[in-house]
C-alpha cells in the first residue's frame, strides 16, 4: 500500500508540470509498470520532450535523448567499436540506449534502417554491438515522439514490425483555454521542471512491476480479449489485424491499470479503456476503409459489436 501511495504521489508530481494531460501521464505509468514502450504523437511544441524529462526525473531514472534525423545511423543509437590510436586497440562505446528512459525524438524522421536499430533493445532489453551483447539496466522505457505523419515532410512511417513493439500510442491534444493560460502564467516565473522532485527509486519501480505481474485475470476476461483481437483479423475493414503480442500487451497494460486503481484483478472496463491505445496503431485498414474512417473509429465499432462479459466477477473465484 505504501508503494501505491508513492506511485500516486509520482503521478501527481508529473501533473504539476504537464498541465491538463492527466490521462497521458497515467498511461505513461501504465507502460512503465508493464515494461512496455510508448509513442507520443502531437503537433510540435505540445510538451512531449518536457513530459519525458519530467517523467524520468520523478522516477529517479537515467535519461537519454536521440534527435532522429535522416542522417542518424544505427551506431549513433546503439553504439560502436572504435579504434583508439593511443592504445592501438578497439574500444566499445555504448550509445544512448544504455539508460532508463530513452527519448527517441521524432523517430519517424529517421530512416527505416536506423528505426530498426531499436527492435532488439525494445524487445529484449539488450543490444548487440559487433557481436558483443550489452544488457540494458532495468527499468527501461522507450518514449518515441512523432509529429502527425500527414503534416510532416521528409518522414519515414514506422513499419508494422516496429509499431508492434510499442505497447501504447498516445495522441496529445492541445490544452484547454484555462489550462494553457495557467501554463503561460507559471512559465513566466520559473521552469516548473526545475522544481520536480524524484519520488520513486529504481528498486521500487522493479518491485511495483513485480506486484503488477501478480494481478489476476479471469478466464472470462481472457476470452473477451481474444474475441476482440481475433475479430480484428477477420474484419472486412482491416487488412492486418492485431497480433498475439498485441493481445499480451493489452493484458499487461490492463493489469497495470488495475494495480494503479488499487485492485488485484482486471475488469472488462480496464480492457475497454486501453483498447484504443494498445490496438489502434497496430492495425492496417483496407484502402477503402482508410478513406472513410480512422483506426480508432473502426476499432470502436468493432468493440461495440462484442458483448461485454457480465459474470466475470463470479469467475474470479476460480482464478
Amino acid at each position: 500500500m505504501t508503494m501505491l501511495k508513492e506511485l500516486s504521489h509520482s503521478i501527481d508530481e508529473v501533473n504539476k508540470v504537464i498541465y491538463g494531460q492527466e490521462e497521458v501521464v497515467e498511461l505513461l505509468f501504465v507502460a512503465l509498470l508493464s515494461g512496455g514502450h510508448v509513442i507520443l504523437e502531437s503537433a510540435p511544441g505540445s510538451g512531449k520532450t518536457k513530459l519525458a524529462k519530467c517523467f524520468a526525473k520523478v522516477i529517479n531514472g537515467d535519461f537519454s535523448r536521440v534527435q532522429f534525423t535522416p542522417d542518424v545511423l544505427p551506431s549513433d543509437v546503439t553504439g560502436i567499436q572504435f579504434f583508439n590510436p593511443k592504445t592501438q586497440e578497439f574500444e566499445l562505446k555504448v550509445g544512448p540506449v544504455k539508460t532508463n528512459i530513452l527519448l527517441a525524438d521524432e523517430i519517424n524522421r529517421a530512416t527505416p534502417r536506423t528505426q530498426s536499430s531499436l527492435l532488439e533493445v525494445m524487445e529484449e532489453s539488450q543490444t548487440t554491438i559487433e557481436g558483443e551483447t550489452i544488457n540494458i539496466p532495468s527499468p527501461f522505457l522507450v518514449i518515441a515522439t512523432q509529429n502527425p505523419i500527414e503534416n510532416s515532410q521528409g518522414t519515414f512511417p514506422l513499419p508494422e514490425a516496429q509499431l508492434d513493439r510499442f505497447m501504447l500510442k498516445i495522441n496529445i491534444d492541445y490544452p484547454s483555454y484555462e489550462t494553457e493560460k495557467q501554463l503561460l502564467a507559471n512559465h513566466q516565473l520559473h521552469d516548473p521542471l526545475e522544481r520536480v522532485l524524484p519520488i520513486l527509486s529504481k528498486s521500487q519501480i522493479i518491485s511495483l512491476q513485480e506486484e503488477t505481474g501478480k494481478i489476476k485475470v479471469s478466464e472470462v476476461v481472457l476470452d473477451y480479449v481474444l474475441k476482440i483481437v481475433r475479430k480484428t483479423r477477420s474484419s472486412n475493414s482491416i487488412e492486418v489485424g492485431a497480433s498475439s503480442r498485441a493481445a499480451l500487451s493489452l493484458i499487461r497494460a490492463a493489469k497495470s491499470r488495475a494495480f494503479m486503481k488499487g485492485r488485484n484483478y482486471v475488469t472488462p472496463e480496464d480492457i475497454k479503456k486501453l483498447i484504443p491505445f494498445v490496438l489502434a496503431h497496430r492495425l492496417v485498414l483496407t484502402m477503402d476503409e482508410s478513406l472513410r474512417n480512422s483506426k480508432v473509429e473502426v476499432l470502436r465499432d468493432l468493440v461495440n459489436s462484442i458483448d461485454v462479459p457480465v459474470e466475470w466477477e463470479r469467475n474470479m473465484e476460480r482464478v
